[in-house]
Parts: structure tokens; C-alpha cells; sequence
């Protein structure tokens, strides 16, 4: 049921989903806890390899930064936290830090600035910001399974496990021989998902009070 959910959710908010073969989807999922230093989000990948079969690949990741870099960041502002949305061709393969193979960013994107220094994600109070702020998408050690972010991550997304991110480079190559270097990443936070839903209910209701005050107020006075 995971891969219906997630189409969905692509449809309804207006999201590209490719599907030509092998042309990948490459989409975040970031989990509801809030506690930093953990591989706790997902990572899905899925395409099409022929036209009525889709693959689909789940891996374990991180798409907040590490405690650190919480405590320590790069910028007196605050550390990066990448914003739930959708990133058209923002993302190509380069060298993460001029070191090795990974998608790195080309195009800008949205992070929100956790400044208070804790180890704790700030989703809610931070302020937002858009550029090339090296949101790269890559592995964390080079060999086996990866237990805690720590300096893995100052806000990009970071596979746990070197084979998964090894074979997610290789249909990232594929990608690129067959539709051109470019690559469209999309992250969702269902919290956040969840808040904005409420948030439209509660409009939604005080919109309804107002219309039904409005109305017993003329039809009183008629």
C-alpha cells in the first residue's frame, strides 16, 4: 500500500511523477520523530523498467542533520533543515565535497534554519531560506551500515547503507545516460502534512462560523 500513498500524494499535490523507464522518482519520507541522530526517515526510489511494471526501493536515511551539526553549525544562522517540497532538476551527479560520487545540488532549494543550538529538530520556529546551500544527497560511511548520523549530515539527505547508496548511484547513472544529468527530488514530512491539513479544517470552520453568523444576523433582521 505504500507506493498507491505515495502516488496519491504526488497527484494531489500537483508533483511530477516520471514515467518513462527508468526515469526515477527519488522521494524523501521523513519520519514523525523529532529526535536528531538517527537514520529514521526513508529514502524511495521507483521507475518504471517497462511500461506497465514499476520497481520500487526503499532505503534507510536521514533527511534532517546530525546532532553536531545541531550544536555546531556551519552558519551563525542555524543548521539547515531541507523544507518538505518538490525540487525540479535541482539535483545532478558530481563529487560530494570533491571526495566522491553522489547527487549534488544544481539548483536552489529550501531550508528552514534551526539557530537555537540543541539537540533537538526545530521544524516550526525557524526561518526559511533558498539558494545553493549544498543539500547534496549521498552515503555516509563508505562501507556497511551506518548506525548514527553525527557528521554525516549538516542538512543534506544521507543513506545509512553504502551498498543501497552503490546501487542508487548505478540506476542514478542509467538515469543519466538515457534522460540527460538532472534529477527532481521531493521530500515529504507527513507532520507537516498533517499541520497544514488541520490548518485548512480549522479555515475551514471559522469561514463556516462566520457565513452562519452573517446569515442569522440578516435573516433576523429582515
Amino acid at each position: 500500500m505504500i507506493f498507491p500513498r505515495v502516488k496519491s500524494i504526488l497527484k494531489r499535490k500537483g508533483y511530477a511523477l516520471n514515467t518513462r523507464p527508468y526515469e526515477l522518482n527519488i522521494v524523501g519520507i521523513r519520519s514523525k520523530n523529532v529526535l536528531p541522530n538517527r537514520f529514521d526517515d526513508e529514502l524511495h526510489i521507483f521507475y518504471k523498467s517497462k511500461p506497465s511494471k514499476w520497481e520500487y526501493h526503499i532505503f534507510k536515511a536521514t533527511t534532517d542533520p546530525g546532532t553536531y551539526w545541531l550544536k555546531n553549525p556551519m552558519q551563525p544562522q542555524g543548521t539547515a533543515i531541507l523544507a518538505q517540497g518538490q525540487y525540479v532538476d535541482a539535483y545532478e551527479i558530481g563529487l560530494h565535497l570533491g571526495k566522491y560520487k553522489a547527487l549534488v545540488q544544481a539548483k536552489p532549494v529550501t531550508i528552514i534554519r534551526d539557530y537555537d543550538r540543541n539537540a533537538k529538530l526545530d521544524f516550526l520556529n525557524g526561518y526559511k531560506e533558498t539558494g545553493f546551500l549544498g543539500i547534496n544527497i549521498h552515503r555516509a560511511f563508505a562501507q556497511g551500515k551506518t548506525k548514527v548520523v553525527d557528521r554525516f549530515s549538516a542538512g543534506c539527505q544521507v543513506f545509512a547503507n553504502a551498498s543501497d547508496f552503490e546501487f542508487f548511484l548505478e540506476l542514478a547513472e542509467r538515469h543519466a545516460k538515457l534522460y540527460g544529468n538532472k534529477f527532481t527530488y521531493t521530500l515529504l514530512d507527513f507532520r507537516a502534512m498533517r499541520r497544514e491539513s488541520l490548518r485548512r479544517i480549522a479555515i475551514g470552520t471559522l469561514t463556516l462560523g462566520i457565513g452562519l453568523i452573517g446569515f442569522y444576523y440578516y435573516d433576523t433582521n429582515d
